[in-house]
């Protein structure tokens, strides 16, 4: 949590820096985290701290030799945590080694159904582009999953057969096939094998089309 008081902002960095240095063994490439909530602070004053926080994982990131790991703020579900599409870009184009982590279903959670047409994932890829890059928006590091969500935000997770839940995956794959992007995308349906064979397949058929 970024976003609470100086020991706890302080510990969590600590636990980051040690992802960071995990995913260095692993020959990962980028560590996803969850900024933190709002609470009674201000949104500008939760955006510095966060910031601050992050350009001194960076630096000890460096210190250590750590080069090869980004660090992945997600946008958030709920509209009481950090993360919204704006504030985690707004990271990134402050720090060099952050890129940011979409996730689908908590965009369209936070903002109460934001995904009904193809447009309105174009919309979030020409952000991301103009923003941060071709080269960052090529290869987005991204969840997916259908979800549940009330005026709070996001509830739960649904898998891709219930239709009376959103987004519809097949418009994200009309994006990714008309930018020609190679995103990294990650299932977080309840049932995670199963969807992910779903997604790849109407991705495929999309890209062949």
């Amino acid at each position: 949590n970024f976003c609470g008081e100086k020991d706890v902002i302080e510990a969590s960095k600590q636990r980051l820096i040690a992802c960071a240095t995990a995913a260095e063994w692993m020959k990962a490439y980028v560590v996803v985290f969850h900024p933190g909530f709002y609470g009674k602070k201000l949104r500008k004053e939760v955006f510095r701290s966060c910031l601050e926080a992050l350009k001194e994982v960076v630096k000890a990131m460096r210190t250590l030799e750590i080069k090869n790991v980004k660090i992945g703020p997600e946008t958030m579900g709920k509209r009481s945590q950090f993360g919204s599409l704006d504030e985690v870009l707004g990271l990134c184009e402050d720090v060099e080694q952050a890129q940011p982590v979409i996730d689908w279903a908590h965009l369209h959670a936070r903002d109460r159904g934001r995904f009904k047409t193809v447009d309105d994932f174009r919309k979030v890829v020409e952000e991301v582009e103009n923003r941060l890059g071709t080269e960052v928006v090529k290869g987005l590091h991204c969840h997916f999953t259908k979800v549940e969500f009330t005026d709070k935000g996001e509830k739960r997770h649904h898998i891709m057969d219930e239709m009376d839940f959103g987004p519809d995956f097949s418009m994200l794959a009309k994006v990714i096939a008309e930018f020609k992007l190679k995103p990294v995308i990650i299932s977080e349906s309840p049932i995670l094998d199963v969807d992910a064979i779903k997604m790849r397949d109407i991705l495929r058929k999309e890209l062949q089309s």
